[in-house]
């Protein structure tokens, strides 16, 4: 009789555990792609800034077309990439756009007309803020991203992940070198 009783609770507190784990790595599984969503949010409003920004800096005579098109080239990367489903080949994309933005940002400083213009001065602080939320949204997603690694990677959870065919691992959004140069900037006044 007591061994019954023994196996029942056995029993029990194994079918605990499984519901527990199943349901922690589901949510986790479920933060991750709520994270990435976020992050297309942000990279979608990017997206329509762009060529708003573009055609306010076309008006001005002599600026220089390479970076223009450099831009153009870079958002329509990125937009294709978005698509692919390769963590790593969006973040390289989203990494030429960011830093062909910057290069249109720096080759603006030479036109002080430009700099001036009300209607450039909104849209420039309008990439600005969303640059920082596409930063915010990147921390996030990686947060998200060790707290889902480390459930699927811990024992006893990995069993249960291995049981029902969770992913072992997501991909870390990593910054690129055309990202980030990882050198401070020279300022020289």
């Amino acid at each position: 009789m007591w061994i019954l009783v023994v196996v029942i609770v056995i029993v029990v507190l194994l079918l605990l555990f499984l519901w527990g784990s199943y349901n922690g790595l589901v949510n986790a599984r479920n933060q991750v792609k709520n994270a990435w969503a976020q992050i297309d949010v942000q990279l979608k409003r990017r997206y329509d800034l762009i060529p708003n920004l573009v055609e306010t800096v076309k008006g001005y005579k002599n600026f220089e077309r390479d970076t223009l098109e450099a831009v153009t080239k870079a958002r329509t990367a990125a937009q294709t990439a978005s698509t692919s489903g390769d963590v790593g080949a969006r973040s390289a994309a989203e990494g030429e756009l960011s830093g062909a933005l910057s290069r249109l940002m720096v080759v603006v400083e030479k036109y002080p007309d430009l700099k001036a213009n009300q209607n450039f001065l909104a849209l420039q602080e309008e990439l600005t803020s969303t640059e920082n939320k596409i930063s915010f949204s990147r921390q996030a997603y990686n947060d998200e991203v060790l707290q889902y690694n480390n459930k699927v990677q811990q024992f006893p959870a990995t069993i249960v992940a291995g049981m029902f065919n969770f992913k072992k691992e997501q991909e870390f959004l990593q910054a690129t070198t055309a990202d980030v140069e990882r050198q401070a900037p020279k300022v020289s006044f």
